[in-house]
């Protein structure tokens, strides 16, 4: 998975703009607004930026570039299609630009440059946009402007590798790839949404489609908007599903044998890092030394005729350092790699920028770790993939079969006698838990075998009295149970993963997490 996103250091294209259908506001105040947008998103394209503005109709865009494909001035933003109907802001990358560029050749499509921004822009020419993304393999976010019919347009990628922010403000509609961006709007108020912040404490994140601000809302992934001067607010289409794919997929291989699947398998991963390869500026990855990372350098390196740029991050914690584990598969794979260590120091010195980072509440402990060897990356590659997505699809996750074994296991257990296993083992700290299971290591299954033994052994005596699968999901990957007793004003909490689970593909147990985490967790 390609992996700039959300981190200054590591970057990526920024999109903006403004929709003011009715004429609310002075066009200069809406052009000055977007030009501080592309002021706040220069951190995302260095390389180039541009304004886009027709004020009768009331459409500002803005573009920062980070140029990936094409770095000429042929594959500037905002993009007019060839008839001038569509206007273009895009960030992201189309991985089969060059077969749909050939297709559309074909079909009578005139290029200019060789940009995937281009080749997007032609396929929604001549097959309408929704078409053309069901056709295009990548991650995006985009806007787009319909001249002819006076309509925008946002779009996000499948599985929302790319931020999307947008809010409608008092009848001024506003988007932009990240929250700062938004706070230019000459009506920004950013109240906080209080039942956002119940559901951060609940999962570390705020999930989709909320943001930690009132009125203001993350693109649902697979969808596009479309918002015109008839609507007084946006309408909202799927243009593919992941329960869809699931299912369709299920067909295709039932009654396949396991070696069948490797082999497709096997094929399909290796045209997909061919095509996440293609690139006019130096690339490398991220290596962690696990299955998920270590499979995409070997891919990449068995399709480099030079040695991978390979980057780590280690800590000084054993019980944290993977250093080691990825020293061991650059070396064998013969990449060019770079290694840094982590500090207690190092950390502290990040704290104070991650509001800038990450725009709203975000409490993934890799944040650190992953700004830090971003860092590092960016000062000798413009891309870098990364083994993101691996646990999701492919169980790599302690909590999917943990915690099969501890539903089945704790369904044993006669009623009365949980509250007080529960108790006891919360009369325990989780130091005195890691000593035991050290002591205790060889008696013991992998997952508690480690580390972080007592922290596991308090989240499972707190699934003790959980009475229903959704809820012992929701309970193991769930910060604070209950939300609403420490956050004012933040009740009847909407639970995403409930109705997910309840709609998921799947009656697996394992398969049916992997597959509620992949449309939530992941994104």
């Amino acid at each position: 998975m390609r992996y700039y996103d959300e981190l200054n250091n590591v970057l990526m294209c920024g999109i903006s703009g403004y929709y003011d259908p009715h004429g609310r506001y002075a066009p200069a105040v809406l052009s000055t607004a977007v030009e501080q947008m592309n002021v706040v998103l220069r951190h995302r394209g260095p390389d180039d930026s541009g304004l886009w503005a027709d004020e009768d109709a009331g459409i500002f865009f803005g573009h920062t570039r980070l140029a990936i494909v094409d770095t000429s001035p042929l594959g500037a933003q905002p993009m007019m299609s060839n008839s001038g109907r569509y206007v273009l802001v895009f960030n992201g990358e189309i991985y089969n630009h060059r077969q749909l560029r050939a297709e559309l050749e074909r079909e009578a499509s005139a290029f200019h440059g060789h940009s995937d921004t281009e080749v997007l822009l032609n396929a929604i020419e001549q097959w309408g946009l929704k078409k053309a993304l069901q056709r295009s393999h990548g991650m995006f976010a985009l806007a787009l402007w319909d001249r002819r019919n006076r309509c925008l347009r946002l779009a996000r990628d499948r599985l929302g590798e790319k931020p999307l922010y947008y809010g409608n403000l008092n009848g001024l509609f506003m988007f932009g790839s990240e929250l700062k961006a938004l706070k230019c709007a000459p009506n920004w108020r950013g109240d906080i949404d209080r039942h956002s912040l119940g559901m951060f404490f609940r999962h570390n994140y705020v999930p989709t489609p909320r943001s930690i601000y009132q009125n203001i809302h993350k693109m649902p992934s697979a969808t596009i908007l479309s918002f015109d001067s008839s609507l007084n607010s946006p309408s909202l289409i799927s243009y593919w599903g992941a329960a869809e794919e699931v299912q369709r997929n299920y067909a295709t291989f039932k009654g396949c044998n396991e070696a069948e699947v490797l082999q497709v398998f096997e094929q399909i991963f290796t045209d997909v890092l061919a095509d996440q390869m293609s690139a006019d500026v130096p690339l490398g990855a991220f290596l962690s030394g696990g299955i998920d990372s270590s499979s995409v350098v070997t891919a990449m390196q068995r399709q480099s005729s030079q040695p991978v740029k390979t980057f780590t991050v280690g800590f000084h914690e054993a019980g944290y350092d993977e250093a080691l584990a990825a020293r061991k598969i650059a070396n064998y794979l013969g990449t060019d790699h770079t290694e840094i260590y982590v500090s207690s120091e190092d950390a502290q010195t990040i704290v104070p920028k991650l509001p800038q980072l990450y725009d709203e509440p975000f409490a993934d402990s890799s944040q650190i770790p992953t700004h830090l060897v971003a860092q590092i990356a960016r000062q000798h590659v413009a891309v870098a993939l990364s083994g993101d997505g691996g646990d999701e699809l492919f169980g790599g996750y302690s909590r999917y079969f943990l915690g099969k074994r501890l539903w089945k296991a704790l369904n044993t257990i006669p009623s009365g006698l949980k509250p007080m296993l529960a108790r006891g083992v919360h009369g325990v700290s989780p130091a005195t838990w890691d000593r035991i299971a050290a002591v205790l290591r060889p008696l013991l299954p992998k997952e508690l075998a480690n580390a972080h033994a007592g922290d596991r052994m308090h989240k499972v005596a707190g699934l003790l009295e959980v009475a229903t699968e959704q809820d012992f999901y929701l309970d193991l990957i769930s910060h604070w149970k209950n939300p609403e007793s420490i956050v004012i004003g933040a009740h009847n909490l909407p639970s995403i993963v409930r109705r997910d689970w309840q709609h998921a593909p799947v009656s697996e147990f394992v398969e049916r997490m992997m597959f509620v985490d992949s449309i939530n967790y992941l994104q």
